[in-house]
């Protein structure tokens, strides 16, 4: 195999000629031969049992090109990528030139690769000091949701419903006189002012009595996820048939003991302004981080290649596919749901795309102007933590180049992000 490389008139553009040799070509196609041999037919011949001379007489001499390029050419692009230290960051744009049995195969790959970055001011970069300060009323706040994670329903009789009860309630929907698809329910619990309903239903259903039948008007939201209801009038028949109240805890120190492991109330508030200090103080860090970097790109000079957004946006469409799996849905669901397409989810995630692809090149350079290294043990370190949580061994994941590389540089990144943080300036 070997390559010569040409810049394009293009930015960040590569045009690579790669030339295999005609017997590692003859190979691969003996190889496919091999491969697919049991599925021609051949009259003379048992199924699978014709040599490769015929099957090529009776096909045509470039039936198996096709499929032997694909063979090769892989392996082949990798090799002249590492031999010309090119940072490929987009799919090739792939066109055989000569491609025969007996001679070379010559192709090109245009390649997009990993753009330059000229850094701008970096070091004592001016941004505004972030803090958070635990407050009485955060503490107040968070023993309320307490009280209400730890409150239990109790029956009311002697009143109609009020804003925070349960109702519990029939109820059938219908437009212009038919009953629709899943507008329907049995015994249903619906915490009054939660807006889990449709707007409006909810406030129908505050001042309803045990067992009385009420019709609640309603108009579906434009933008309903059901075609047909968008927008549409709607009635409900709803029919009450219990109320309930949520009876809070107390807040003292037999509630402490209840839903904690202190003894005492006072104890309980200690630990959560400990806890808020604590995720105050992460969420300043995160932030006076994305701030630093943020000033950082804004400042630098950067022409992104479209495939370094594509494979980033594309990422981030698999990621939502993962997140979505977890609930039980598909990603052509979900598209369906939002009316929407693959493009263009993907086109509106791509500012996001950009600013991420941003921030990665910046600690690049970073780490490049400062000449940032990892040790061996740091690499150890991080790969037995990784190990933990995928249950392998450290040994396993060291075996792979791709997983160290992984680890080195996000190592360097957290190390460049330390750097520049420490080098700011806070007003």
């Amino acid at each position: 195999m070997s390559s010569k490389v040409e810049k394009t008139k293009n930015a960040n553009e590569v045009k690579i000629e790669i030339t295999i040799e005609a017997k590692k070509f003859e190979d691969a196609i003996k190889k496919v031969y091999f491969q697919s041999a049991k599925y021609f037919n051949i009259p003379g011949f048992r199924k699978g049992k014709a040599p490769i001379q015929i099957v090529e007489k009776y096909y045509g001499k470039e039936i198996f090109y096709e499929d032997a390029f694909n063979e090769v050419a892989p392996e082949a692009m990798e090799e002249a990528v590492k031999e010309n230290n090119l940072e490929v960051v987009s799919k090739p744009d792939i066109d055989v030139k000569q491609i025969e049995k007996g001679k070379d195969v010559i192709f090109t790959a245009v390649v997009q690769t990993k753009p330059e970055v000229e850094l701008g001011k970096y070091k004592g970069i001016e941004i505004k000091k972030i803090e958070y300060n635990v407050t009485d009323k955060d503490i107040e706040n968070e023993l309320k949701h307490m009280q209400e994670h730890n409150s239990r329903l109790i029956t009311v009789e002697d009143r109609p419903v009020k804003k925070g009860d349960t109702a519990v309630i029939d109820f059938e929907g219908f437009v212009d006189g038919k009953a629709f698809d899943g507008g329907k329910g049995e015994n249903y619990d619906l915490e009054i002012g939660s807006n889990t309903f449709i707007p409006g239903f909810e406030d129908q259903v505050i001042g309803m009595k045990i067992d009385e039948v009420k019709d609640v008007n309603v108009k579906f939201p434009d933008e309903y996820f059901s075609k047909d209801l968008a927008g549409k009038d709607a009635t409900f028949k709803v029919t009450l048939h219990e109320i309930k109240k949520k009876e809070l805890p107390k807040l003292d120190d037999e509630f402490a003991k209840d839903v904690s492991e202190f003894d005492t109330l006072e104890d309980l508030k200690k630990d959560i302004k400990e806890k808020q200090e604590k995720a105050n103080a992460d969420k300043a860090k995160y932030e006076t981080e994305d701030a630093v970097i943020k000033a950082i790109c804004d400042d630098m000079k950067v022409d992104i290649p479209s495939g370094m957004v594509e494979t980033e946006t594309e990422n981030m469409l698999k990621d939502i596919e993962n997140r979505l799996s977890y609930q039980g849905l598909k990603l052509e669901q979900y598209l369906k749901m939002m009316n929407k397409t693959e493009e263009e989810v993907k086109k509106e995630y791509e500012a996001q795309a950009i600013d991420a692809i941003k921030s990665r090149l910046a600690l690049e350079a970073v780490v490049k102007a400062e000449k940032i290294t990892v040790e061996e043990k740091e690499i150890e370190e991080k790969l037995k933590e990784m190990a933990k949580n995928y249950g392998k061994t450290a040994d396993e994941l060291k075996q792979n180049e791709n997983v160290k590389n992984y680890i080195k540089s996000g190592i360097e990144a957290e190390k460049a992000v330390d750097f520049l943080v420490k080098n700011a300036k806070m007003k």
